[in-house]
C-alpha cells in the first residue's frame, strides 16, 4: 500500500478511535458540566474540521508522510546519518519542538493570535475543542511541520508515528475528564495531560501563554512556560472573556472571528 494511502487510513482510524474513546470517558466521568450540549459542540467543530481538511488538501496538496517520501532524496539530511530507531525518536522530538515554537508564535505575534483566538474562544472545553482550529491556523502549522520535514528528511515511518502521536495527544489533552491524581502526576512528567492543558485554556490571559506543548511538556519546563496549577484553583474559568456564550459555536462566527474589527 502506498504511503499516502496508509497515512490516510491511519489518520482517520486514529482520529475516530481516540475521539470515541475520549468521548466515552467524558460521558462516564466528566470533569465539568458543559454549558452547551455536546452534540451541538461536536457538530459545529466537526464542520470546522472538515473545512480545514478540505482547504489543507487543496492548498498544500501533499501530506506530511508524502513529503517525507519526497525529501528522502536529500543526501545532506542530518537524520539520514542516524540509525533507524534513533532517527524515528529524533523525528518525533524535533517535530514536537516545531509544534511548540509554532504554538508560541500563535500566542505572541498579534496577527497570529487573532487566528488562534478561534481555538481559545470555545465557551467550554472537551474533546471537540481539539478540532476547533481556524483553517488558516491549520495551514500555517502544517507548513511549519512541512518545512522541518523537508530539511531533516526523516523516515516516512517516523513521520507517520509523529502524526499518530500528535492526533492522539491533541484529542486526549482536550478531554473534559481527569486522571486519578497520582496517575496524572506521573504521566504529566512525560506527556501533556488534560488537567495540564486545561490551564492553557484558562480565562486568565497570563495562563493562556503557558503549557504550550503538544505531546511533551518538556519544552514548557525548558523555556519557562510551564504552569502546574491554575492561579484561581481547580474551579478556574476557561475560554475568552466576552466569548463565553452559545454564539461562539456558530460556524460563521468561528470562520470570521480573526477578521472582526471590534474585539
Amino acid at each position: 500500500m502506498p504511503w499516502t494511502r496508509l497515512e490516510g487510513a491511519v489518520y482517520w482510524i486514529t482520529l475516530a478511535g481516540v475521539f470515541l474513546g475520549v468521548a466515552i470517558w467524558e460521558s462516564i466521568a466528566p470533569c465539568r458540566k458543559l454549558s452547551i450540549p455536546a452534540e451541538r459542540r461536536w457538530s459545529r467543530h466537526g464542520m470546522l474540521l472538515a473545512i480545514s481538511f478540505v482547504l489543507g488538501s487543496l492548498v498544500l496538496r501533499i501530506s506530511p508522510v508524502a513529503l517525507a517520501v519526497l525529501a528522502a532524496a536529500n543526501p545532506f539530511a542530518p537524520l539520514r546519518r542516524l540509525p533507524f530507531a534513533a532517527s524515528c525518536f529524533a523525528t518525533v522530538i524535533v517535530l514536537d519542538l516545531v509544534q511548540y515554537a509554532a504554538h508560541w508564535s500563535l500566542h505572541h505575534v498579534p496577527v497570529l493570535w487573532r487566528i488562534h483566538e478561534v481555538h481559545h474562544s470555545d465557551p467550554d472545553f472537551d474533546v471537540s475543542t481539539g478540532a476547533r482550529f481556524h483553517p488558516i491556523e491549520v495551514l500555517l502549522t502544517q507548513a511549519a511541520a512541512g518545512g522541518a520535514i523537508l530539511v531533516l528528511a526523516p523516515p516516512p515511518a517516523a513521520v507517520l508515528c509523529a502524526e499518530i502521536l500528535k492526533i492522539g495527544s491533541n484529542l486526549l489533552e482536550h478531554a473534559n475528564a481527569s486522571l486519578p491524581a497520582r496517575v496524572e502526576g506521573l504521566i504529566r512528567r512525560v506527556f501533556v495531560t488534560p488537567d495540564l492543558h486545561r490551564i492553557h485554556h484558562s480565562a486568565d490571559a497570563a495562563e493562556q501563554s503557558r503549557n504550550l506543548g503538544q505531546i511533551f511538556p518538556w519544552w514548557d519546563r525548558l523555556f519557562g512556560t510551564y504552569v502546574g496549577r491554575p492561579a484561581a484553583g481547580a474551579a478556574f474559568k476557561t475560554g475568552l472573556e466576552g466569548f463565553q456564550n452559545s454564539g461562539s459555536l456558530n460556524l460563521g462566527f468561528m470562520l470570521a472571528e480573526p477578521f472582526r474589527t471590534q474585539r
